[in-house]
């Protein structure tokens, strides 16, 4: 997605510049960022548009990993982790946050473009839109929408209610809900499900009927209320 905005977060200059040099050369439009602190007033605080972030993981003031964090909190835009470890358990780390990609230092430049042009064009691709009864969703905008009025959902909320409508009519497993949406084998409580499903409900309104318990087993997102409704 040429003329993309990506946030480059790395406490080193010269591989700020190295990196923001080879992004130029592919027509991104670059923002630089010195610490974890100054990425974060950047996404949060400032009217700059950011549509993927390369984050470094050891950093003064805050790390990657909390950063990362605080961007899954309230965003879901590609984030690539960028570091030194190259450990499995850092890896995981990352990905159980929620890094869409890892990449570790000494690294090529051409092939870190490469992954950050695979992940936008995977962004870009789902620009289609997904309905169900009242229920509209633009994944190009990752927008909800009931009878033309948005809802503001969290990421997890948003990849729950994609999940449920990909899968209308099926009886899902907390575990099943867990791994898709999660993304990774979840070790803590299982409830965590149960309490997205709650927020989840309580924003579709007199539409909270739409998820149904199924009981001994999970939820279902009814087929026959798309009908209906």
């Amino acid at each position: 997605m040429k003329n993309a905005y990506v946030l480059v977060v790395d406490d080193e200059y010269r591989i700020r510049r190295l990196v923001s040099d080879f992004l130029k050369r592919e027509e991104y439009k670059v923002i630089e960022a010195a610490d974890g602190e100054e990425a974060l007033d950047i996404i949060f605080e400032s009217n700059q548009k950011v549509d993927l972030v390369i984050l470094d993981v050891m950093m003064p003031k805050y790390d990657g990993w909390y950063v990362l964090e605080r961007i899954r909190d309230f965003l879901s835009i590609p984030v690539v982790m960028l570091t030194a470890r190259s450990d499995e358990y850092d890896q995981l780390k990352g990905f159980k946050l929620g890094a869409d990609d890892y990449v570790t230092k000494p690294f090529s430049p051409s092939v870190l473009v490469a992954r950050v042009n695979k992940l936008l064009k995977r962004d870009r691709v789902s620009h289609e839109e997904v309905n169900f009864g009242s229920i509209r969703m633009d994944l190009a905008a990752r927008e909800v929408f009931i009878n033309n009025e948005k809802i503001i959902l969290t990421p997890k909320e948003y990849e729950l209610l994609k999940f449920f409508i990909d899968n209308k009519g099926i009886a899902l497993s907390r575990d099943k809900i867990l791994n898709a949406v999660w993304n990774y084998d979840y070790f803590g409580d299982l409830r965590t499900v149960d309490t997205h499903i709650k927020q989840l409900r309580a924003k579709l309104g007199k539409y909270s009927y739409y998820i149904s318990t199924v009981r001994s087993i999970g939820y279902r997102l009814d087929a026959e209320n798309e009908v209906i409704n």
